[in-house]
C-alpha cells in the first residue's frame, strides 16, 4: 500500500487549468480527499483519508514543480513513510493524453519535478502514476506544459479525471502488481 500520494504541480491561479496540474486536478477530485480537509505544512498542502484501516495521505507541493522535493521529503520523514511507499502523480510528454501508466523508480525522462524528490529523497525508487498529455507537433515543451488543454481535450478531462480514480486506488490498494492493466490503455475510448 501507498501511504503518501504526491500530486506535483504549481500553485497560483494562472497555473491552476494547466497540464502541469493535471495531479492536482486528479488530487482535488479524488473521492478519497474531495472532503478532507487540506492544512499547510511542509511547504505544501496535505490531507489524510483511511483506506482499509491504513492513513493515507495527500501532498500538493506549493514550492513550484521543479523543488517538489523540499516538500515530500520532510512530510515523508515527518510519517516516518519510505520512498518505495510514496506514489508520485504526474504529467507525462511522453503518453498520449487519455493515457496513464505505473512504474517503480527508474528514469526520470526529463521531468524536473521528479529530479527533485529523488534528490532530495536520496533515491529514484518511488512510484510513479505517469498521465499522458502527449507532446507538442512543434515548439517548446516548457510552453505547451504550462498551457491550458486544448478545446477537445477540455472537454474530454472531466471523464479522464473521472476515469483515473479507479488505477489510482487500486494502486494504492493493491500496489503496482494489479494495475498493469491500465498501461498502454485509452481511458477515453
Amino acid at each position: 500500500m501507498f501511504n503518501l500520494i504526491v500530486g506535483v504541480g504549481n500553485p497560483g491561479s494562472q497555473y491552476s487549468d494547466t497540464k502541469h496540474n493535471i495531479a492536482w486536478m486528479l488530487l482535488d477530485q479524488s473521492p478519497l480527499f474531495r472532503s478532507s480537509i487540506w492544512k499547510s505544512k511542509f511547504k505544501g498542502e496535505y490531507a489524510e483519508s483511511t483506506v482499509k484501516g491504513e492513513k493515507v495521505y495527500a501532498l500538493k507541493p506549493q514550492t513550484f514543480m521543479n523543488l517538489s522535493g523540499e516538500s515530500v521529503q520532510p512530510m515523508a520523514a515527518f510519517f516516518k513513510i519510505e520512498p518505495e511507499r510514496i506514489l508520485v502523480i504526474h504529467d507525462e510528454l511522453d503518453i498520449p493524453y487519455g493515457q496513464v501508466h505505473f512504474k517503480m523508480g527508474g528514469g526520470l525522462a526529463g521531468h524536473n519535478g521528479l529530479k527533485s524528490i529523488a534528490a532530495c529523497l536520496g533515491t529514484d525508487q518511488f512510484a510513479r502514476m505517469r498521465i499522458g498529455i502527449g507532446r507538442p507537433a512543434h515548439g517548446d515543451v516548457a510552453n505547451w506544459v504550462l498551457s491550458p488543454f486544448g478545446k477537445d481535450e477540455k472537454i474530454q478531462l472531466p471523464t479522464l479525471l473521472e476515469k483515473l480514480h479507479d488505477p489510482l486506488l487500486s494502486a494504492m490498494v493493491d500496489g503496482l502488481g494489479k494495475v498493469g492493466i491500465y498501461n498502454k490503455k485509452n481511458l477515453l475510448a
